[in-house]
């Protein structure tokens, strides 16, 4: 196959880089707040106390995760399954519910973002500047510019790739690292690695990201309906557009609303025209809303040219905020959080489990009691090593051999260990229910009982009898 010519036209054209212009209003207003609440919580989180240990923290090397009063042990992964499945459902639910305000207000791509551009006009200036600035040839005042850019997000990118390992090794030690220059190597790449995530993401590749890698942008409109709250461009009062003087007789002049200022372009993060309708790179961010009601304002027309509505509510039907997508979302919903949070308030930091001695059912002692084997597997989620003495209860008077009658257990440890209970022989036959118990020795409080089975001989089974299993 030959080589394309040079002169060959390409079909593909470079994206042309993206100016959103800064601007002012009741939303604008609102991403500046949930920013600041966003970024405030990354960023102080790591350093708050509880007690003696980080208020969050997530010691993968321990396998404890810290969240408040709370400690997490890799055998509560469900806790995670159950909260992933529920920031799903309920980006689910407020999607179909209110569209895609999670992308506008609260994505941390739409955050950080928000972020860079701010030192981006605070080292290049507004985006005239910016675009004069981009054009004009290399010279010593460019290169400071730009080089002050670059230094500003390189030191933010930095600081929120320390944040982020902050949050996975103790940030006040991983500080005095820094300060020290004893970084262990691990440390050292994900402060790199997320730290250049944060500048290509935000700093480069921008609305790109919510364009060609988000799969939210490609799904959203399996979720959207009729009722879904949209930005939208109301064409009947905006069309015909076209450019007048202020009192002019729009009406008499065949003109709508629309003044064809292109701001609400200008002003969009992801380079979009509102006024061609509904389009997946939309974020919601409303910027338009807010650039277009100052136009509306100063020409004396109404707000609203451009604004949060609905498809129905466009073309003058009802608008349904309770349907049945809205109620499975939200139903499912309460249902998984209100079972977390019960699990959680009744979790206990203790766990059991019994298993039979699979060897032999059972034996006989020269004291004629019949003895049960048991490995026991205990879980102390406690911060602190505890000693727990062993009980067993059920039909007949049990005994626990006193040599397996205590067991000590470290701080979030599983402990393997074995345990004798005996029991007269003929007083109960066959296979019975019984309980086995451990509680702490300092802490009564702490303390938790599981089944097992009991195994004693009788006309129909002897100790060589090996077809029986355990619970």
């Amino acid at each position: 196959m030959d080589a394309p010519s040079p002169n060959t036209p390409s079909n593909y054209a470079a994206a042309e880089k993206i100016y959103p212009r800064e601007v002012d209003g009741e939303y604008a207003r609102l991403r500046r707040g949930a920013a600041w609440l966003l970024l405030g919580f990354f960023y102080l989180i790591p350093w708050l106390q509880w007690h003696d240990r980080q208020a969050l923290l997530f010691d993968l090397p321990r396998r404890k995760f810290h969240i408040l009063a709370l400690t997490f042990w890799p055998q509560d992964f469900i806790y995670l399954s159950l909260l992933l499945i529920i920031a799903a459902l309920t980006l689910f639910f407020f999607t179909a519910l209110a569209g895609r305000l999670w992308c506008g207000y609260a994505c941390p791509q739409t955050v950080w973002t928000e972020v860079f551009l701010a030192l981006e006009r605070f080292a290049e200036g507004s985006r005239q500047q910016r675009i004069k600035l981009d054009k004009a040839p290399w010279s010593a005042s460019k290169l400071a510019r730009k080089s002050w850019k670059q230094f500003l997000w390189i030191v933010f990118s930095l600081w929120t790739g320390f944040t982020f390992v902050g949050f996975f090794t103790p940030i006040r030690e991983l500080s005095g690292e820094v300060l020290v220059n004893s970084l262990g190597p691990w440390e050292s790449f994900w402060i790199l690695f997320y730290g250049a995530a944060t500048y290509g993401n935000a700093g480069y590749l921008r609305e790109q990201v919510c364009k060609y890698f988000c799969p939210y942008a490609r799904f959203q409109s399996a979720m959207f309906d009729s009722n879904t709250l949209i930005i939208t461009y109301d064409t009947a009062r905006g069309e015909p557009r076209g450019a007048r003087k202020k009192g002019t007789d729009q009406r008499a002049a065949g003109l709508g609303d629309c003044v064809d200022c292109t701001l609400c372009v200008q002003v969009c993060p992801t380079g979009i025209d509102i006024r061609k309708g509904l389009q997946y790179e939309c974020i919601a961010c409303a910027a338009c809303i807010d650039v277009c009601d100052g136009v509306m304002d100063k020409i004396g027309y109404p707000k609203r040219l451009i604004r949060y509505t609905t498809q129905n509510a466009m073309d003058g039907r009802p608008t349904r905020v309770l349907r049945p997508r809205v109620l499975v979302y939200g139903a499912i919903l309460c249902l998984l959080s209100g079972g977390m949070a019960v699990s959680l308030a009744l979790r206990k930091p203790l766990a059991l489990d019994v298993l039979h001695d699979r060897n032999a059912l059972y034996r006989l002692l020269d004291s004629g009691d019949a003895e049960n084997v048991y490995l026991l597997k205990v879980m102390n989620k406690t911060e602190s090593a505890q000693r727990f003495r062993v009980g067993a209860a059920g039909t007949g008077a049990l005994q626990v051999d006193p040599e397996t009658e205590f067991v000590q257990v470290p701080a979030g440890e599983v402990l393997s260990a074995p345990l004798r209970v005996r029991r007269k022989a003929g007083e109960v036959t066959g296979a019975s229910d019984i309980r086995i118990s451990i509680t702490s020795v300092a802490d009564a409080r702490l303390t938790t009982t599981t089944r097992a089975r009991f195994f004693s001989p009788d006309d129909s089974s002897s100790p060589d009898d090996s077809s029986s299993s355990d619970d």
